[in-house]
């Protein structure tokens, strides 16, 4: 498992647990056994089955854990997803969060397939954002992966994103372009140069630049994305962004634009009900 996942679940376990399970220690001897049962009390996309692995192992090296769905599967309201044996009060302290975590990757994977299926058929491609859970990025993209979506920029140093308050400090699109290239000529960078437009007057300019990797329509109506694409006509990536609801997103990837950023699908997330019953 990566570091950083480790580091994400060491800390939540530390905040759940800290100096012990007082409820657990205090009904239990310690030697009890018992099978118990991740159950969904909804449908949806299950995400993060792996990760409750690594929790329970996390907890308890001696539980024994059996999945029984894989991660990115749809699962329908009483489906057993996966089962657990070993030490009861072990699979008590470990509950909360695996389920914390499992429901809100799964929340994540259900809302992302949802917003994949509204294009599906087109070549646009459902892109997330850094709108994440702080401390749990690499989660909630992964969700989105398990979800059909694509992983934007991870973090900052992953690409250039100019946006509005980068114009307004360089004195310009081309300025800030310009300082962008330059920044990633000297770093001998391959990190890809993206800019946030709103006109067509601001098209054109990023287009004689010639700098730009990526352009990031944000705000336009359909008339004003599809006469955008039609301008950048390849010479550049083009991105919509901006209130794109589910209903709104078949109209938008009919204009051709090769992605659609959406916040909503790890900004606001429907935590999948699952619960983790004893046999």
């Amino acid at each position: 498992m990566d570091k950083l996942v480790q580091t994400i679940v060491d800390l939540a376990l530390l905040e759940d647990i800290r100096d012990g399970d007082i409820t657990t220690e205090a009904i239990f001897k310690g030697d009890e056994t018992a099978e118990a049962a991740f159950i969904a009390k909804e449908s949806g996309v299950l995400a993060g089955i792996e990760l409750v692995a690594f929790i329970l192992k996390r907890v308890d090296t001696s539980l024994a854990f059996t999945p029984l769905v894989e991660d990115g599967s749809v699962i329908h309201r009483g489906d057993t997803i996966a089962e657990v044996k070993g030490n009861a009060g072990s699979i008590l302290t470990a509950e909360r969060t695996c389920l914390n975590f499992m429901q809100r990757m799964s929340g994540i994977a259900t809302k992302t397939r949802r917003y994949c299926d509204a294009i599906s058929g087109t070549s646009t491609k459902l892109l997330d954002t850094r709108k994440t859970m702080p401390g749990q990025r690499y989660l909630d993209k992964w969700a989105v992966r398990l979800g059909g979506g694509t992983n934007h920029r991870f973090c900052l140093d992953d690409m250039y994103l100019i946006k509005e308050n980068h114009i307004a400090v360089a004195g310009g699109i081309t300025q800030a372009l310009d300082q962008c290239d330059a920044h990633r000529a000297k770093a001998g960078s391959k990190a890809k140069i993206e800019i946030e437009l709103e006109s067509i007057a601001q098209i054109k300019e990023a287009l004689e630049s010639g700098k730009a990797d990526i352009m990031l329509l944000d705000n336009m109506d359909l008339k004003e994305l599809s006469k955008a694409v039609a301008l950048i006509d390849g010479r550049a990536k083009t991105e919509a962004s901006g209130n794109m609801t589910l209903d709104r997103l078949p109209e938008v990837a009919a204009t051709g634009v090769d992605f659609i950023s959406v916040g909503g699908i790890t900004h606001s997330v429907h935590a999948l009900d699952i619960s983790l019953l004893f046999e």
